[in-house]
């Protein structure tokens, strides 16, 4: 206990002086926490003080780590599902539907396409190439949706028509790329047996339905003579116990339980107040200790050693091009089959180029599923960074200087 208990001190410590090092060279403060799990990893303390990394981070204590992220990653699936506004979507359904499906569809087409090429070279032959294929695509197509929120609002341009389409483009990605998740999941449990998958399908589609034409109806009717007031200590417990249910019932159902904490979040009322109570209440324990505990997570199983060669290096530069290419034109193409202009459409993709912390959530969860060999993962991590670091620089260019001055940390 007393070694888990260190690791936390050590991981939020690290975590907070490198967020804010990134926000002085203006990066969102992701991206350093993103790095501070590499530098805590065997990639850079490990190789600086094997004995002592070794020590301090010994695998079999990782157990409690992951258990602690996990729970972090629950409620932030689910405060990412909370916030998703109804009413903006549907005011920019049009363009935020195009764009969305169209930042999605052109690198998971392309991804899809070189998956065997890349599962001959980077997988092994016991790892199936359809949920490979898919897990990989979903990796190079998702947008960070809580990191582009957050440099929308550095900037002030949330409310702005640029902000409220890449929000909503952000939001129907990530419900797109989830419901493909959960797909290669239920393949991922089912192996070879189809009775086995179609079941899970099954189960998982009256799941869906039971949540959004019951549970959803339900909270909102349960919840109106409520709206007034304040969000209830009482009400909470209720709803996060739900969110831990839904979980547990995603996870028994053969998907991964952040899928249904997603769910959850999507049926949470809409209700301005209690969203934004449940974002003060949530996001404190969340963004210093329990996220920070999953970035750490990952950097542990980051290994920049096994890019020992230039054809690794050639592999991982193949998938960085891969991903900014496919994401950004598919957001130009979506946006300017609506109608938007050309600088509107570089900037949107260059937002939609965001990944941050919900591809490293994929990314683990291909890794835990052994899908992702860990050169593989490495690789994509390197991917995740690169694509996010890009966000600050291009816009920048397309849009000049902050509109906000930096916040202080």
């Amino acid at each position: 206990m007393t070694i888990v208990i260190l690791q936390v001190a050590i991981v939020i410590l690290v975590s907070l002086v490198c967020g804010r090092l990134a926000r002085m060279i203006g990066q969102a403060q992701v991206v350093g926490e993103m790095f501070g799990g590499i530098l805590i990893g065997p990639s850079v303390f490990g190789r600086l003080a094997p004995e002592l990394s070794a020590q301090l981070f010994p695998p079999e204590s990782l157990g409690s780590l992951e258990l602690l992220s996990n729970i972090g990653l629950i409620l932030f699936l689910f405060l990412i599902g909370s916030e998703l506004d109804y009413e903006h979507l549907r005011r920019q359904r049009t363009t935020a539907a195009v764009s969305s499906l169209a930042s999605i569809a052109l690198p998971f087409g392309i991804t899809f396409a070189i998956a065997p090429l890349l599962h001959s070279h980077l997988s092994s032959s016991d790892v199936p190439i359809l949920p490979f294929a898919l897990l990989l695509g979903v990796s190079m197509s998702i947008t960070a949706f809580p990191v582009l929120a957050r440099v929308l609002e550095e900037r002030n341009l949330q409310a702005s028509p640029l902000g409220t389409i890449a929000l909503m483009s952000a939001a129907v990605n990530d419900v797109a790329a989830w419901m493909l998740l959960a797909a290669a999941m239920t393949l991922v449990s089912s192996n070879t047996n189809v009775s086995t998958y179609l079941m899970r399908h099954l189960w998982l589609g009256v799941y869906l339905i039971v949540m959004f034409v019951v549970v959803r109806p339900l909270c909102r009717r349960l919840t109106a003579r409520l709206a007034n007031g304040p969000l209830s200590y009482g009400v909470l417990g209720v709803m996060l116990a739900v969110v831990f249910a839904s979980s547990a019932v995603t996870e028994a159902v053969g998907v991964h339980p952040l899928f249904g904490a997603f769910l959850a979040g999507l049926c949470f009322p809409r209700i301005a107040a209690w969203q934004q109570d449940l974002r003060n209440r949530l996001s404190t324990v969340l963004s210093l200790v329990l996220l920070p505990l999953f970035f750490a997570l990952t950097g542990l199983r980051t290994r920049l050693d096994l890019l020992n060669n230039s054809a690794a290096w050639l592999w991982t530069a193949l998938i960085v091009l891969v991903a900014i290419v496919g994401k950004i034109a598919g957001a130009i193409l979506g946006s300017r089959l609506t109608g938007q202009g050309w600088r509107f459409s570089f900037t949107l993709g260059a937002l939609m180029n965001t990944r941050g912390l919900v591809e490293l959530v994929v990314l683990n969860i291909a890794y835990n599923a052994h899908i992702f060999s860990p050169t593989l993962f490495t690789m994509l991590v390197v991917m995740a960074l690169v694509t996010t670091s890009m966000t600050e620089p291009l816009l920048t260019v397309l849009i000049g200087k902050r509109s906000l001055v930096e916040q202080q940390v």
